[in-house]
């Protein structure tokens, strides 16, 4: 058999693909974000109102975070969950954060800082040292509007927009000052994004409003058909869908996550939402404020949503439903009636959270005692009566 060929990579040192196996040497550039300056002990204190414990330097330093089995004496890292007890009595982080109950347990020369939200306080620190990391850029690094990038003479751009190559800006559509529209993104005729957003690389976004600082991340489908069809003896007749897609300020929306236009009503997106990735919401929905759903959360039509919920991943809800304020829908859960608010639901179909999990329970335990029961005993004569009185019920 010929040997396979071996393609060097430029980027790394004693990288190389191909032969029986793949050697990863030292990167070259082994972060996408830079190493910033840093903060120290006194600085992070000061941000997170941590207490620095008797002993740490106040000036001790770190420029990066960590994960605690990963981090270096340059790095913070934070205990909160019990569950990574082993991994912080042997990291190696030049500060952690942690609750009262641990800091005694840090290993010598790991520099801790008391909190009660150890990673409240660790992710206060990570937006203080990556800036860059809140928000995607320009992919090319530039400013202003690209030569390649086709706008059209009816656009209006405020001052600091900047586009992309290839992206595609239609007629009459306006943006506003330091909006970034990243490489390949298409945004329709009439469409109004306004200041401060991120339409990421390859994003679609028609038939749309879109408020301030907005973050729609790559491959978002905004503003497309929604799926509205009226059954008739010669097939599926297409139902026009002529409303809009109305994004509020400081809405976040995840990479490939399809926002369907309204039939006869707008479909609404509520400020500060934040909507993970392969999320799909169809048409005349109206979602609330400050709401959080998790990645492959599927929304049917005419749905509404309260403010302040939060839906796991693959949650699924029926046309027409309402979902109060406050509640929480468990992953997984099929929801195919109302939800009232400051609830937990979970299941499928999805019912209070309590009930739900209390039937699981059973169902465990039911399952245990059958496996245990040998043959001929009552757990096996029971099985067999229901089936008698099945056959004798058909």
């Amino acid at each position: 058999m010929p040997k396979r060929p071996v393609f060097k990579c430029p980027v790394f040192e004693g990288f190389q693909i191909g032969g029986t196996r793949a050697r990863i040497g030292r990167m070259t550039e082994p972060q996408f974000f830079q190493r910033p300056q840093g903060l120290t002990a006194q600085e992070i204190s000061a941000l997170t109102g941590a207490v620095v414990r008797a002993g740490v330097a106040p000036d001790r330093r770190v420029t990066g975070i960590a994960a605690l089995d990963r981090a270096t004496p340059s790095d913070l890292a934070f205990l909160q969950n019990p569950k990574y007890a082993g991994p912080y009595a042997a990291t190696r982080a030049g500060i952690c954060l942690t609750t009262e109950r641990f800091a005694a347990r840090a290993p010598e020369g790991v520099a801790v800082l008391v909190t009660p939200a150890p990673y409240r306080a660790f992710v206060a620190v990570a937006e203080k040292l990556y800036p860059a990391a809140m928000r995607p850029s320009s992919l090319f690094e530039a400013s202003g509007v690209s030569k390649s990038a086709l706008v059209h003479p009816s656009a209006r751009l405020e001052q600091g927009v900047t586009i992309d190559p290839a992206a595609v800006i239609g007629p009459r559509a306006e943006i506003g000052a330091g909006t970034v529209i990243a490489a390949g993104a298409v945004i329709g005729p009439e469409v109004r994004i306004g200041r401060d957003c991120t339409i990421g690389a390859g994003a679609t976004i028609v038939h749309a409003l879109i408020g301030d600082r907005v973050i729609i991340h790559a491959g978002a489908r905004i503003g497309q058909d929604g799926f509205g069809y009226l059954p008739g003896p010669k097939g599926h007749g297409k139902v026009p869908q002529v409303a809009r897609v109305i994004i509020q300020d400081g809405v976040e929306i995840g990479a490939n996550t399809a926002i369907d236009r309204g039939f006869v009503r707008d479909t609404v997106i509520g400020e500060g939402t934040k909507i993970d990735n392969l999320v799909q919401i169809a048409h005349n929905c109206e979602i609330g404020r400050h709401c959080v759903m998790a990645a492959f959360t599927g929304i049917s039509g005419s749905v509404t949503v309260g403010d302040y919920v939060m839906m796991g991943g693959r949650v699924g809800i029926a046309d027409n439903v309402t979902i109060g304020s406050g509640a929480m829908l468990a992953a997984g859960s099929a929801v195919l009636g109302n939800v009232p608010a400051n609830t937990k639901w979970g299941g499928y179909p999805a019912i209070p959270a309590r009930e739900w999990l209390k039937g699981v329970a059973t169902l465990r335990r039911l399952a245990r005692r059958g496996a245990a029961a040998p043959s001929g005993t009552a757990a096996d004569s029971g099985a067999t009566a229901e089936k008698d009185a099945g056959g004798a019920d058909e």
